[in-house]
Formats: structure tokens, sequence, C-alpha cells
């Protein structure tokens, strides 16, 4: 793997005016921002979002199963509500030009959104905290709130989510994190490898309508091994699908955006302002940021840890809370393999709750995430 040959451009710094600015923002209600993604939990807008993340569950994605289930019609996959916010996706205001990595996120769900409800968002920025990093030197992690509200009002989840914001040039040319693993060969797997990795595919188990009674469960148990990848372009592009991206626009969409956002138009080969989204696709420029390669979405990699815990607590359960800290990119031609392990069960304001550590690693044992879910289930009392 070789550094395109157009490193000598520099980017904007991390400025202490920028941070400044930023800071005066802290609290504030922001106003309207790019419309996102979804408005409506369409049977379409659902099934799309779920299949972009690989979740084939009947409960969002087939009506007549949805139906004959105590909920009686489609659900929404929780980590949905990532297409219904931007900010909550990584769409961060200040320091233009600073490269952007979505990092982590703590969910709360309190009710299911259903099928056709309508989703409206409330968001402001919530704290600047600075870092020294591995991996970009220093970096600010900007940290956003956002509620989400059907269309009666009521409050379905929150989230807080945060970005770090880095400087490209110091993470191409000083960054430690990921020199070792550029200097590598590409990895190419022989068939039998492929294979053994997708047996887990094969053997993956939808909980679905058997309950799973929190009587039953013990601490320590283990949850089955969620296998995702081999990672590829076409599996990123897939999620933005159904997703939506953040920066993806055609023809006069992308002029206008660019034009409205200067910083947001980076000249690729040909001359012409693209996207810094391009990163998730385009090997060359996710190199001269930094990253070992093109590499997947930071919400993707979150809702693969929300589909381990959907899968495990079938359609009785509720996924009442989601952390997720994400700790290196997950690169073209990498394996993911998420796993879990029951941390504690405890009952709170009536409610029969199950605490779950979750970690994903690739194929070389290198630690790619940490999350933690909290699952409601159904008891035999």
């Amino acid at each position: 793997m070789t550094m395109p040959t157009t490193t000598e451009r520099t980017f904007p710094k991390i400025s202490e005016r920028g941070l400044d600015e930023l800071r005066e923002r802290i609290g504030a209600k922001i106003g309207a921002t790019a419309e996102p993604w979804c408005y409506e939990a369409t049977r379409d807008n659902i099934r799309h979002y779920a299949h972009g993340i690989g979740d084939d569950n009947p409960l969002w994605c087939d009506p007549d199963y949805a139906a004959k289930t105590r909920h009686g019609g489609i659900l929404a996959l929780p980590s949905f509500l990532f297409s219904t916010s931007r900010i909550v996706s990584g769409y961060v205001g200040g320091l233009p030009g600073v490269h952007a990595m979505w990092s982590g996120a703590d969910w709360s769900w309190h009710k299911a959104v259903r099928r056709n409800d309508t989703i409206s968002t409330e968001a402001y920025l919530k704290d600047l905290i600075e870092h020294e990093t591995r991996f970009a030197g220093r970096a600010v992690q900007q940290i956003y709130h956002v509620d989400f509200f059907n269309q009666h009002g009521d409050k379905v989840a929150e989230a807080d989510s945060w970005c770090f914001r880095t400087e490209r040039d110091h993470a191409r040319e000083q960054g430690s994190k990921y020199k070792e693993v550029r200097a590598r060969a590409p990895r190419r797997y022989a068939p039998e490898e492929i294979a053994e990795a997708c047996r887990l595919y094969a053997n993956e188990e939808v909980r679905g309508a058997e309950p799973r009674y929190w009587e039953d469960v013990n601490e320590g148990d283990e949850l089955p091994i969620m296998f995702k990848g081999p990672m590829t372009v076409t599996g990123f592009i897939a999620f933005a699908q159904g997703w939506g991206g953040l920066y993806i626009r055609a023809n006069k969409l992308a002029w206008k955006l660019i034009d409205a956002h200067p910083g947001v138009g980076i000249t690729n080969r040909f001359g012409i302002p693209d996207v810094p989204e391009r990163v998730h696709w385009e090997e060359d420029f996710a190199l001269e940021v930094g990253a070992p390669g093109a590499y997947d979405y930071g919400p993707e990699r979150n809702s693969w840890l929300t589909h381990h815990l959907t899968n495990w607590m079938g359609d009785d359960g509720f996924l009442r809370k989601s952390y997720c800290k994400i700790r290196r990119h997950n690169p073209e031609g990498d394996m993911l393999f998420i796993r879990g392990k029951v941390k504690r069960k405890y009952v709170e304001n009536g409610r029969y709750l199950v605490e779950i550590e979750q970690e994903a690693r690739n194929q070389d044992d290198e630690l790619s995430v940490l999350g933690t879910g909290v699952v409601e289930l159904p008891s035999r009392r």
C-alpha cells in the first residue's frame, strides 16, 4: 500500500479562535441543519436501513411476520434513528476543513418506533474536550446531545454522540497508530478462511418469537459471536444507502452544499471539489488523512453492536441502552468478530434488565470497538 502523490497538500488546523467560537455554542439549541435522510419510519426506510447493516430480522422486514407478534406490526430497529438526524450521525459545526471522525455514542430508548411514525429531533452542542491521541496528536472531542420525538410528542430516545476533530496533516505525517498497518502488504484471504468466517453467517441466530426470559439468563453467559465483513467498499455503500450519509449529494445539490460550506469541498485527483466522506470509498484520500485505507462508518459499527443485542433478546425484549466507543478504523479487507457477555442482571422500576458487555476485534485480534448494552427481558413472574 503506497501513499498518494498528493501528500504535499495541507489542510486547516485546529485554532484557538475556532475553539472559542465553538465554545460559545455549547448548550444552544441547534436550528435547521441539513435535512435528515428519513423523516418517517416507513416500511421501505426501515428495511433499507436493516439491510444496510446486514440485519434480516423479520420483525423489521416482514409485515406478515410482525403482525403476528405482540407488537402487531413492523417496528424500526433501534439504530434506525441514525437516519433521522444528521447531528447524531456526525454532522458537526465549526472548525471548517478540520477532519471529523465519528467515534462513539451513548443511547437510551424509551419507546418503540413503529411503522409510519414521524420522527423529529432537538439537538445542542454539549461539550468540547481536548485530547492528545496517537492517531493525530492534538484532537478535540465534540459531543452533541439529540432528543428524538414521535408525531405524538413522545420522546422515543435520546443520545449523546461524539466526533474527534483531528488535523489531517499530523495524522498522515506523524500519527503513530497505523504506521505498521500501512506498511503491511494488502491482506489476501484463502478461500478456506473466507468459508470459515462465513459459517458464522450461516449459523447466525435471530431469537425471534421464542421469548428469552430474564430468569433463564445468568451472569457470565456469553452471547453468540456475530460476524461482520469482510469489509468492502460495496458494504460501506450498502450502509450509506440505508443511512443516507452526511454529505452524499449529486450534481446541483452537491454544488449547493459546497457553495454554502466551502470547507466541505476538498479537491480530488481531477481538481473537482468533493466531500471528506469519500474516505469511506476512496483509498487514496483515506491514506491522505492518516487512515489505514477506506474504512467503515462509525454509526454503522454502533448499529452492528445493537444488531448483536436485538438478535439475542428476541421479539419480546426491548433495548434500553447502548454505549459504543470506537477504538480503531475497520479498513477495507478487515473482518470483525463481535462478542458479548452478561455482566449483571437486576430489577429497576419494575423492569427486568440485563447488562451486557461487548467488544469486537478484527482478524488480527486488534480491538475495534467496545460496547455496553442494557436489555429489558420478559419475566416469568
